[in-house]
């Protein structure tokens, strides 16, 4: 498999860990207790999305990325 880097983004939960989201690959979703056992889950699940990706012969998404601003 082909080296890859994936945004993650890390959202602090009110009762405690994170949660995590890969947003070039909408699908995948997992949570962690401290920052570190997060990344490790993302980059578990992102392994494992890829894998069945290419099992199944389909291509992995490619996003366009942008900002906007908003508000005063």
């Amino acid at each position: 498999m082909t080296r890859r880097e994936f945004e993650i983004v890390l959202v602090p939960e009110p009762e405690g860990g994170y949660s995590v989201f890969v947003p070039e690959l909408p699908s995948v979703a997992t949570q962690g207790e401290t920052v570190e056992e997060a990344e490790a889950m993302a980059k578990e699940a992102i392994e494992l999305y890829l894998e069945a990706m290419d099992e199944d012969g389909l291509p992995i998404p490619s996003v366009e990325r942008k900002r906007v601003a908003v508000g005063g």
